[in-house]
């Protein structure tokens, strides 16, 4: 191993111990260093922003057994009922413990072996979707950082150096640290509907990170973007580009989008899920495209699948990123195409704090922990 510094032999990290609530996150100051191994480069951590995979795993929601969504009283107490031989995103079991956190961004301070010297010092931010061979699209490649390997909630932490992308940027780490898995997540989910200039796409949950994002990726492409958010982050939504605006407590949201595009919108970003996605699927035009990501307003949907056959729509999911997404955007980062969306900053000791401010989804944009 070679090292541009000296490296403790311990270090502070929010370890989970195991599904539930905040009890299973413990804090330590004599957590061991990791070392790299072979291709891979270890990690200064300067922040590392929060994402639902932290909420949603450690409270075991991805268990096919939990069909609610994620309130602040789960979110903080977990599911007790959860079927835990299910509790990942790939509903394989989660080994403990853990250092979740996927959003790093911070230095190159040691190497292992195979890895170019050069690259000590180097500022990085993380590609969170590692892939252990080509057949990427398979669940037994992927693995997220942070979910099926140790991630960024502490003060170091490992990847293998195709992960650790160099950036030259006018942002803090903080800001920097909103973008790995909300921007991955934005862009697949775009990539996935094939959004094409001229378009008109309706995106839900707009206000926050991947909402945000997926908004600039949206506008940057040529369309014409509907947001739906609360009333209180609509300023913030035309921030980022949205043209047009709705409350998400719109009593009929279907007909609300239709009075903006009364031919129906060709593509629906989903994040929310839950009681809004009937809503979109109805909103779309013939031959209309819609995508989910997430499901923080529950997983369970009721939906007349008349409007899928006869409207020959196209539905899809969007988790695993292809390989190279993160590579491609960091160049819009670096000049200033993509702008971050920083809520609020907590200190690495105060990580369940930073989870109870970011289950009350008060906030628009991204939570971010400070790591140095």
């Amino acid at each position: 191993m070679q090292q541009s510094a000296d490296i403790p032999a311990v270090m502070k990290a929010m370890v989970l111990k195991g599904h539930g609530g905040f009890d299973q996150l413990v804090w330590h100051e004599d957590w061991p260093v990791p070392q790299p191994k072979s291709g891979e480069v270890l990690i200064r951590v300067k922040a590392c922003g929060l994402n639902n995979t932290d909420i949603n795993t450690r409270t075991s929601w991805y268990s096919k057994s939990v069909k609610d969504g994620i309130t602040e009283q789960c979110g903080a107490d977990g599911f007790a009922d959860a079927a835990n031989e299910s509790d990942s995103w790939s509903s394989n079991p989660i080994q403990f413990p853990r250092i979740q956190g996927a959003d790093v961004t911070g230095e190159i301070v040691a190497i292992g072996a195979d890895v170019r010297s050069s690259r000590l010092g180097e500022h990085i931010i993380v590609d969170p979707w590692i892939f252990k061979s080509a057949h990427w699209r398979t669940l037994d490649s992927a693995i997220y950082f942070g979910s099926e390997c140790d991630g960024g909630f502490a003060e170091y932490t490992t990847i293998p150096q195709e992960n650790a992308i160099a950036i030259n940027s006018s942002y803090s780490d903080l800001e920097l640290a909103t973008f790995s898995c909300a921007l991955t997540t934005a862009e697949n989910l775009v990539m996935k509907t094939h959004l094409q200039p001229g378009e008109t796409v309706v995106i839900a949950g707009a206000s926050g990170g991947v909402g945000s994002f997926a908004t600039q990726l949206c506008r940057h492409r040529g369309a014409h973007v509907i947001a739906i958010a609360s009333t209180a982050k609509h300023d913030l939504v035309r921030s980022f580009g949205a043209h047009d605006v709705l409350d998400r407590n719109t009593p009929d949201l279907a007909a609300a989008i239709k009075s903006i595009a009364p031919r129906g919108v060709q593509v629906a970003l989903d994040v929310v899920g839950g009681a809004i996605t009937p809503a979109l699927l109805d909103s779309l035009c013939q031959y209309g495209r819609y995508s989910s990501s997430g499901a923080i307003s529950g997983p369970m949907i009721g939906f007349d699948l008349r409007h899928l056959i006869y409207k020959d729509l196209t539905m899809t999911g969007a988790t695993i990123v292809e390989p190279g997404t993160m590579a491609r955007l960091v160049p819009l980062i670096e000049n200033g195409t993509l702008r971050p969306n920083l809520a609020e900053s907590f200190a690495l000791k105060d990580l369940h704090l930073a989870q109870e401010t970011f289950m009350k989804k008060s906030h628009g944009g991204n939570i971010v922990v400070d790591c140095t």
